[in-house]
Formats: structure tokens, C-alpha cells, sequence
């Protein structure tokens, strides 16, 4: 009997999957070349393999996450650093010194400074109260310390504040180098301009009424001390018209700089003023920065360490609206007239370097230099030529007309009929302190208005002192001392 066709496939069909399920058995008994299938059955194998997926995803996803923020910091921040040798980072410590009201619980959370600093000034005070009290005054300021901070410049506008110490130290103080770095949201960096500008006015403030003097140390300009009170130009009694003269000199030259420009004229002026000691020269200088609100740039040229590159480099960098001031100018000639036995003067300014940074290629513009000396005698002739020294004022003894608005000055209120003032003249008049004298027994002489002004100090609101004393202003001459232990004979 002939096989069923259906029971013919049926079986041929069992025989095809058995045969396709013992070759896929037989390739799975057989083992892989490298035992890769071994490890991706292995459940720790593949435990791990999923562990470091996941790893190397929250690593991407973090660097993701820092290169966004990064990026939007960018885009949204805005940041300002100051170094601690840019004028404006005592301004902005200042500033940012001043208390601030803060409402809002979260706002005085967030401003809250933990980390504070404290800048500590000293003055003086008149000591008229009982003996021991109130002889000096010290003000704290209390300023932010080394880290950060956030304070609320206005509602809604916040800045954050990192100040930060380097590890390296200005060579010429020693103090380490600082910087400020003021972060503020893109949409608020206006605010950068209305800080600054308080800053400023802030700092104006505490200077108001005062003289800044400023020194070189080494590369740059730093202020000597605190502000100095400024000195009114009526306290210094020079010769008759020689002060008006001088200031109004000045005053024409500060008004003329577009006609200096307009003819390619370098804007520049030198004064200097020589005379014996004692005579108001540094005093005037100092009392005319504070009628035209100045601050006073010095040198001292004889210094060691000031050399002509140094000195021209601070020439050329003076601080705003300051007068240069070369005291005692006749003092750096000593490098021209002595040498060493090898031809080398040492690390100081010498001739020709002096009058480059006074009138050379390295000579800087909007300059106002006021040079003094006693003995104008050893001055070069190149030095005081014009473009360099454009007025000359002999700055001299005591006369008459000083002596008299000297008296004015501090007995003006005791001698109202100005009787006293006579009698002190006729005074000096006698002892031949005027350069001339009646009396031929008498020697003619000169006295100086410090000198005067000494005896005033010493008679304060004494004029019969003060006459009495006038012959304590003839100049004495001393000779020289004698040994320790050496006695003494008479004549």
C-alpha cells in the first residue's frame, strides 16, 4: 500500500527540524575560538560590562554638565579683576567696606560676610582736654577678608566678590599680590559703571581738605603716609608779588594746553626756586598743590637705586593731577663731578640721564616740575635753560614785608592797633637783620622766615615775648666740638 502524501511531509518536515536542531546544538558544543561567548555568559562578566557602560555615561554627562555651565557662565556672567596695584583697588575695598541695610531673609543669609579684614588709621587730635585723653584717634575700617563673598548693590542686584592672594610678592615692598574679581549677572553690567563711580566719589571723600604725597619705590608711585591737610596759600608769606607771580603763572599754564597742542608745543613746565634754607620753598610748593588741588609727586635724586631709566620711566608715569617735585636738584651732580677710579658712580641719576626725563625723547607731557636748590651756583647751565626751567625764583631771607604779614598772621588778633608790629620791626631793624643796619658796629645780616616763624611758635599769643626774643634770630655760627672729656678754657 502506497504511503499517505500528508504523512510524507509531516515526516520530512520532523526530519528538517531535527536536523537544523542538531547543528545548532553541535555549533554550540563547539567552542569559540577567543571564549567570548564564556564571558558574555558569565552574569558578572556582563554585571561589569553594564556597570562600566553606565560609568562611562555619568562620566560624559558630567564633563556634558561642566562644559554647559562653563558655557553658560560665559554667556550669562560677566567678571571685572582688579589687581592690587591698579589706583582703583583701595577705592573698591572701600567701597565695598560700607554697610549695607538688607531686608529679606534669604538676602541676609546670602550677604552675610563671614571672612573680614581690618585696615587700622591713626591721627592726631587736638589735645586740649586733660592731660592723657584724646591725644590720638584711631579709625577701623572693616574690610572684606581673602574669599568670597556676595553683597546687594540695589533690589534685585547682587555681587559676587573673590579676593584672592597670590603667591607672589612685589619685589620692591614685599607684599604679596592681590586680586578682586567683581562677578555680576550679563543683563546688570551697567552696574559695573555706578560701582566705580561711587568708588571713586567715596575715596574723593576721604581725601577731601587734604594733600596727597607720593614717593617713588622703585617702579611705581606709592603715597607717603596718610593724606596730608592742605595747606592754605596765605599761611606761606613769601617776598612781595613773588607768590602771586608763581601761581599765577601756573594757573595760565593749566589753562592753556589746547594751545599748546594746537602748536605742537610739548605740555610741559618747569619752575625752580633757589635760595638759602629755611625760606618757604618746599612749604609753598606743598600749600600751592592744595589751592589747585593737587597731590605732590617726589624724588630724591641722590637716592641709591634711582638710575635714568628708572627715573624717566617714573616721569613719564606720574600720578593724575600731581606736581613733580626735584628737591635739593643740585645734589645729583655729584655723579658728574666724582667718579671712581674705574669711571663707575654707582646706581644713581646722573647729568645727562636728568635731562632726558626733563627734556628729552623720554620726557613725558602734562607735567607741571618744580626743582629746588641752595647753591644754584653748582647748576649746569643746561640744566636751567628754558624747556626745561622756564621760571626762576629766588625764594630769599626774611624782609621787611614778610616779617610784617608774618606778625599779622599770628599776633593780628592781641595787636590791634599795630603798635607791637612796629616795635618788633624797629626791633629787627636794629640788630641789622634786614641786610642793612643804621649802626656801624652792627653787622649787616639776614634771618629766615622759618626762623621767625620758630619764635612765634615758641611765644604763642606773647608779642612782648616775641620782641623780647628778636635777638634770638641772629644767625649763629658754630665751630667745631670739642673731644669727649676736653675741658674747656676761657678766653
Amino acid at each position: 500500500m502506497s504511503p499517505d502524501p500528508q504523512t510524507s511531509l509531516a515526516t520530512a518536515a520532523t526530519a528538517a527540524t531535527a536536523a537544523t536542531t542538531n547543528t545548532i546544538a553541535a555549533k554550540a558544543a563547539t567552542p569559540s575560538t577567543l571564549g567570548l561567548d564564556a564571558l558574555f555568559n558569565n552574569p558578572v562578566f556582563a554585571g561589569g560590562i553594564g556597570l562600566a557602560g553606565l560609568g562611562a555615561a555619568a562620566a560624559f554627562g558630567r564633563r556634558a554638565l561642566i562644559s554647559g555651565a562653563s558655557l553658560l557662565r560665559r554667556q550669562m556672567l560677566v567678571n571685572v579683576e582688579i589687581s592690587k596695584r591698579d589706583p582703583s583697588y583701595p577705592w573698591v575695598l572701600q567701597w565695598l567696606a560700607q554697610p549695607r541695610e538688607e531686608t529679606g531673609f534669604i538676602a541676609k543669609r546670602l550677604t552675610r560676610m563671614r571672612k573680614l579684614a581690618v585696615s587700622t588709621t591713626t591721627r592726631s587730635i587736638n589735645p586740649g582736654g586733660p592731660a592723657g585723653e584724646g591725644r590720638i584717634h584711631a579709625d577701623f575700617r572693616v574690610q572684606p577678608g581673602y574669599g568670597r563673598h556676595i553683597i546687594r548693590h540695589k533690589p534685585g542686584v547682587y555681587i559676587a566678590v573673590n579676593r584672592e592672594k597670590a603667591s607672589t610678592t612685589n619685589t620692591s615692598t614685599g607684599e604679596p599680590h592681590e586680586t578682586l574679581t567683581l562677578t555680576l549677572l550679563w543683563p546688570h553690567r551697567h552696574v559695573l559703571g555706578e560701582v566705580f563711580t561711587e568708588a571713586h566719589a567715596l575715596a574723593t571723600s576721604f581725601q577731601e581738605g587734604k594733600t596727597v604725597v607720593y614717593c617713588a619705590r622703585r617702579m611705581e608711585w606709592q603715597p607717603l603716609g596718610k593724606p596730608r591737610l592742605k595747606r592754605k596759600l596765605a599761611s606761606v608769606i613769601l617776598g612781595e608779588g613773588v607768590k602771586e607771580r608763581i601761581v599765577g603763572d601756573v594757573k595760565e599754564f593749566l589753562a592753556a594746553q589746547q594751545w599748546y597742542t594746537d602748536r605742537g608745543v610739548p605740555y610741559r613746565r618747569g619752575y625752580l626756586l633757589y635760595g638759602p634754607p629755611g625760606t618757604g620753598k618746599t612749604s609753598f610748593i606743598q600749600a600751592l598743590a592744595g589751592e589747585l588741588d593737587y597731590s605732590v609727586a617726589m624724588v630724591n635724586l641722590s637716592e641709591v637705586g634711582i638710575t635714568d631709566d628708572l627715573l624717566a620711566q617714573l616721569l613719564t608715569q606720574l600720578p593724575e593731577k600731581s606736581l613733580l617735585l626735584l628737591e635739593d636738584v643740585d645734589a645729583a651732580f655729584q655723579n658728574r663731578r666724582q667718579r671712581d677710579s674705574d669711571g663707575y658712580t654707582g646706581n644713581t641719576v646722573t647729568f645727562s640721564g636728568l635731562l632726558n626725563a626733563l627734556d628729552g625723547l623720554a620726557a613725558g607731557e602734562d607735567r607741571i616740575a618744580f626743582l629746588t636748590t641752595n647753591h644754584i651756583d653748582r647748576l649746569d647751565p643746561a640744566l636751567i635753560r628754558p624747556g626745561r626751567v622756564d621760571m626762576m625764583m629766588r625764594i630769599g631771607e626774611a624782609t621787611r614785608y614778610q616779617a610784617a604779614e608774618m606778625w599779622r598772621r599770628y599776633y593780628g588778633d592781641i595787636d590791634k592797633d599795630g603798635r607791637g608790629c612796629k616795635r618788633f620791626l624797629e626791633s629787627l631793624e636794629e640788630l641789622g637783620l634786614f641786610g642793612q643796619s643804621k649802626d656801624p658796629n652792627v653787622p649787616a645780616r639776614h634771618t629766615s622766615t622759618a626762623a621767625i616763624q620758630g619764635l612765634f611758635q615758641f611765644n604763642k599769643g606773647d608779642m612782648e615775648g616775641a620782641i623780647n626774643m628778636a635777638e634770638g634770630l641772629i644767625p649763629r655760627e658754630f665751630g667745631p666740638e670739642l673731644p669727649s672729656g676736653a675741658m674747656k678754657s676761657p678766653a
